[in-house]
């Protein structure tokens, strides 16, 4: 009974197998049919849009107050009021601190007494020498003392105009009792309390009372290397405006919370001496800051134009894949087949990238369907039109 169903064995899986070979056969003979069968993926085609563009350089840098004024007294005293808040915004002329006025009106009124007893000896002196010439003629007195008569006479003139001074300078010093905003802006903390001694003059151990710092316009701050100078320089020299010196340099600026350069300004000094030690150039740039957001060492980071203007040829920024550190776009020939074509990117201006090398203003880049496509396969396109965003103009540059 054994020996029977060991002739049988084999047999049958020589069927079996027989029937798995033909399954197989059959599955490789569909494979090719179901391939071809397959229709080319869709995709949308559309021609790179032409346009004048501006290449944009970006730079990090801080504001800087147009004025800044340490206040400090010009006479010593103690302090008797202060006619302001901290952190107040000020204007021109707005009275700040009072030092007590006392001891200085006292020497206003000694200086005009002094002023008024000189003016007394020069009136009798002028008497006396006018008496002095008729005696003299008449020969009553001598040269001697009509000499002397003189030198009294000149002698009460000089103390009027002393006096004079000393009473100017007195009242002056009175003046300077009331300590006022030299310029517009904001003021910080007081640095000295009611009741303390101040100390005033022109040294340098004067009291700082406070600080003021303009705030409408406000300047911006950054360097550039010398390499981006020079391409300044030359393209301003060749009689393309880039980045000069005569405020007439339009510039965006973005806060640290912000994604567009939506505040605009004008680039209104480059320094006259590259830094040795960080080879660097100093620019500025001034804004118009009428709500007073924009307060001096704040960070920020401006856009200036970095090139002349120039014609360019723009893509949407999704048509562009990577191949490894290289990029490329897909386009469509005559044939309805996908060619790779890599591409030099510039910058991005709104939804469009920059191509600055690689396409041609006829070619039918592929915008949507990219990953469907493949290098030298079919695809069935549909045209489109790229629209720009309005108003968009070129951003970060390419990594």
């Amino acid at each position: 009974m054994t020996n029977a169903r060991n002739r049988f064995l084999p047999a049958t899986v020589r069927v079996l197998a027989a029937v798995i070979l033909l399954a197989g056969l059959a599955g490789c003979g569909e494979g090719p049919r179901q391939n071809a069968a397959r229709p080319a993926p869709a995709v949308t085609v559309a021609k790179p849009v032409q346009r004048a563009v501006v290449d944009q350089d970006e730079y990090v840098g801080r504001f800087v107050a147009v004025d800044s004024v340490e206040l400090r007294a010009r006479v010593s005293g103690y302090l008797d009021e202060v006619h302001f808040n901290d952190g107040q915004l000020v204007k021109q002329g707005d009275p700040l601190f009072t030092i007590d006025k006392r001891s200085f009106q006292n020497a206003v009124a000694q200086a005009r007494a002094n002023l008024d007893l000189a003016r007394s000896n020069l009136t009798f002196a002028e008497s006396d020498i006018a008496r002095g010439r008729q005696l003299v003629r008449d020969r009553t007195i001598t040269e001697q003392v009509f000499d002397q008569r003189n030198q009294t006479f000149r002698n009460a003139q000089a103390s009027v105009a002393a006096n004079e001074a000393a009473l100017r300078q007195a009242e002056l010093d009175l003046e300077f009792t009331d300590i006022k905003a030299p310029v517009a802006g904001r003021i910080g903390d007081r640095r000295v309390t009611q009741g303390n001694l101040v100390t005033g003059g022109a040294g340098g151990t004067t009291t700082l009372l406070a600080t003021i710092v303009s705030i409408d316009p406000i300047r911006f701050e950054f360097t550039f290397d010398e390499a981006a100078y020079l391409r300044y320089e030359r393209a301003a020299s060749g009689g393309k405006e880039v980045t000069g010196r005569d405020g007439n340099v339009l510039v965006g600026l973005r806060l640290i919370d912000e994604t567009d350069f939506a505040h605009r300004g004008y680039l209104d000094f480059v320094d006259n001496v590259i830094d040795r030690s960080s080879g660097t150039i100093r620019g500025r740039a001034q804004f118009s800051n009428p709500g007073g957001m924009f307060t001096p060492g704040m960070f920020a980071r401006v856009r200036v134009p970095g090139s002349p203007t120039y014609q360019a040829l723009l893509v949407p920024d999704g048509a562009i894949a990577s191949e490894q550190a290289r990029k490329y776009v897909l386009v469509v020939d005559t044939e309805n087949v996908a060619r790779q074509k890599y591409v030099t990117l510039g910058q991005l201006a709104g939804n469009l990238r920059v191509i600055k090398d690689g396409i041609e203003a006829n070619d039918r880049v592929i915008i949507n369907g990219l990953m469907a496509a493949r290098q030298g396969a079919k695809v069935s396109p549909q045209e489109e039109v790229v629209k720009p965003q309005a108003n968009a103009a070129p951003g970060k540059k390419a990594e």
